[in-house]
């Protein structure tokens, strides 16, 4: 089965928070789930010219829609060169095994080297051990000595 990695357009922002309700039910984090198809347009497909927050791309399988990487990009002080950001990698459960999750990882890989970045990142859940096992299969590296820090929005006004 052919696999096909292309950028999103506008037309796919309902299909991209179906994805993104496929990843938080397998997160187990349906009840955080905030997104709209109007914030997903808004953000990835700004109007008037401004730069999207974020990219996406959509996996397909035979034509049609399996999964998706989500994207940004970010800076590294110490190398002074850009970095990818791998916010959200989903592969709908009947897609799996098919090689469309190493797929989604080498275009962004690819990305990444096209655009000079220093490095590639991304956060996995510690219980997700099939992810874990994927990602050092293909030689990432877990930063245990790093530890995630968060500000909610309401954190942010409160701060602010």
């Amino acid at each position: 089965m052919p696999n096909d990695i292309r950028p999103a357009v506008p037309g796919d922002a309902a299909l991209i928070v179906e994805l993104i309700r496929g990843l938080a039910d397998y997160e187990q984090m349906l009840d955080h789930l905030e997104t709209t198809e109007d914030a997903v347009r808004s953000t990835l497909f700004p109007p008037g010219g401004r730069s999207p927050d974020a990219f996406c791309v959509i996996g397909e399988v035979d034509g049609a829609p399996a999964g998706f990487a989500l994207y940004f990009f970010n800076y590294s002080t110490f190398l002074a060169r850009p970095g990818l950001y791998l916010e959200d990698l989903y592969v709908k459960p009947e897609f799996r095994g098919q090689g469309l999750g190493k797929a989604l990882l080498l275009h962004l890989a690819r990305v990444a080297r096209e655009r000079g970045c220093g490095r590639m990142e991304w956060a996995v859940l510690d219980w997700n051990t099939p992810a874990i096992e994927f990602y050092e299969s293909l030689g990432a590296r877990r930063m245990t000595e790093w530890q995630l820090c968060r500000l909610t929005a309401n954190d942010l006004a409160r701060l602010a």
